[in-house]
């Protein structure tokens, strides 16, 4: 599904809608729409993210124009460019945020192919393990009102190491997407307190590493 260059306000909790705008003012036109979009909740509201943009980037001297908080807006959308290097290159600057609104660009990107994002992501979340950081209970938090969007995650995690990465890693255990969904599952035993457990189908269980070592999951 299209998206207009206007839905990408959509993406952020309303609080930040001045913000938003003023970052959408400086982004140059996209040649193609930004498209796809998946919702979650950050905190009790909904958003929704695209899955892809396709805007140039902005000249330094324009990004340094904006405030702290414009410019990790303008990084959340970039982060979902259609470019992986450009990707990367703008998750660096969001990645050790603790701003519940930066995670579900994070998250999304723990569940992408490139195996360079994965490994900035589990070097940006050095705080994750520190179980009263902020940083564990934004993420925490994130995951515990968006059980589906992370059961997908994970799926994905397993099914891209199992098409791309199995020859250099034959047991998903050492993969670096594997460690890095460890440390994000660790996170909800901080916001079970808060939110109670993660609601899942009735029956289905969570695989275990040594059942995900010899099946591809698809999502």
């Amino acid at each position: 599904m299209a998206m207009t260059s206007g839905d990408l306000a959509a993406a952020f909790p309303r609080q930040l809608a001045n913000d938003v705008h003023a970052v959408l003012a400086v982004m140059p036109e996209a040649r193609i729409a930004p498209v796809s979009p998946f919702s979650v909740y950050v905190g009790d509201e909904a958003v929704a993210i695209p899955y892809r943009i396709h805007q140039d980037e902005l000249p330094v001297d324009v990004v340094c124009s904006l405030t702290g908080m414009q410019q990790a807006i303008l990084h959340c959308l970039y982060s979902r460019h259609s470019d992986g290097r450009v990707r990367r290159r703008h998750l660096q600057h969001i990645v050790s945020s603790d701003e519940l609104w930066v995670v579900p660009f994070v998250v999304q990107l723990a569940g992408e192919y490139v195996l360079e994002i994965l490994e900035s992501i589990q070097h940006g979340l050095s705080d994750l393990p520190s179980k009263q950081s902020a940083q564990r209970l934004a993420y925490g938090d994130f995951i515990a009102r968006n059980p589906g969007f992370f059961a997908r995650t994970e799926r994905r995690v397993v099914s891209y190491w199992s098409c791309y990465y199995r020859w250099k890693f034959p047991v998903f255990g050492t993969y670096p997407g594997c460690r890095l969904l460890e440390l994000l599952r660790a996170t909800q035993s901080t916001a079970r307190a808060d939110h109670g457990p993660a609601t899942r189908p009735p029956g289905q269980r969570r695989r275990t590493v040594r059942e995900m070592n010899t099946v591809a999951v698809t999502w």
